[in-house]
Order: C-alpha cells, then sequence, then structure tokens
C-alpha cells in the first residue's frame, strides 16, 4: 500500500524531478509509513514494452509505503500493488545511468526464462539511496511471471 502523487509522463516528456519536487517537501505529512524508505513506482500499460516508443507515456509515482490509508493527506493519492513474482536487482550506481535498465530488459530478461507481467515496476530508494551520486544504491523490482 503507498500513498503518494503521481504524474503522466514519457522518456522523451521526463516530469521525474517536477514529481519529486513536489513530493518531497510532503512527505512528512503521510503517516502510518511503515518504514523510512521511498519508492518511485511506474505503471506501464500492457503495450508499453510490446511497441516502445519513448514518447510513449506512463505514470510515475513517488511515495510512502502505509499500513493503512486511514489518513490521506490532500492532493495525494492511494494505491495498492498488486502481488506477484518479482525480479529484484540491487543496484549501485548514479540513478542518472540507465544501463540497468537496458541490461534487464535486453540481456536479463530474454535469458531468464521469465516474462515480463503487466504489474507496477518500482525502484525501493533506502537509507543508502543518493540521487544522480554513483555511490547510491537502491533496489529494483520488476513484475515477472513464468
Amino acid at each position: 500500500m503507498l500513498i503518494g502523487i503521481s504524474l503522466p509522463m514519457s522518456i522523451i516528456n521526463n516530469r521525474t524531478g517536477e514529481l519529486w519536487g513536489t513530493f518531497m517537501p510532503r512527505r512528512h505529512e503521510v503517516s502510518n509509513t511503515v518504514n523510512t524508505d521511498l519508492i518511485s513506482m511506474q505503471i506501464y500499460d500492457n503495450t508499453y514494452f510490446k511497441a516502445f516508443n519513448p514518447a510513449n507515456t506512463f505514470t510515475k509515482w513517488a511515495g510512502a509505503e502505509v499500513s493503512s490509508f486511514e489518513t490521506v493527506p490532500e492532493g495525494m493519492s492511494t494505491i495498492v500493488i498488486p502481488e506477484g513474482m518479482y525480479a529484484v536487482f540491487d543496484y549501485k550506481g548514479s540513478s542518472a545511468d540507465s544501463s540497468i535498465f537496458q541490461y534487464i530488459f535486453s540481456e536479463w530478461l530474454p535469458k531468464s526464462g521469465y516474462q515480463l507481467d503487466n504489474r507496477p515496476h518500482f525502484e525501493v530508494l533506502g537509507k543508502n539511496y543518493k540521487n544522480n551520486d554513483p555511490e547510491s544504491e537502491e533496489e529494483i523490482w520488476i513484475p515477472i511471471r513464468a
């Protein structure tokens, strides 16, 4: 369960800075958080990866995991991440470097025996996350199915 803010965007029209710039000053308003981690989540429609185009839009979230939706700050939304299998990658490096995603989708996934599932993709930004820092650490969660 997540409480946060979302924006539509594309790779060409990347609004990630705007999204996090809106959420971060207000993150203290989110109560019932289960930890101090932040979640960066992307929701793609089921054709996004079949006909990839950097102009295709998706919804990106900036949020925090919560134990309940009892109190939702004004202007924020809620979402439940559907359960399922995920491939989890411990990534160390700058968030500006997209080579990890190129590796996941062009090398790891085709060789894995799994298929991409149509559920949210997300990154867990924990205590060792430092935006655009080569020493930054995060977990990348990619939805998969057999």
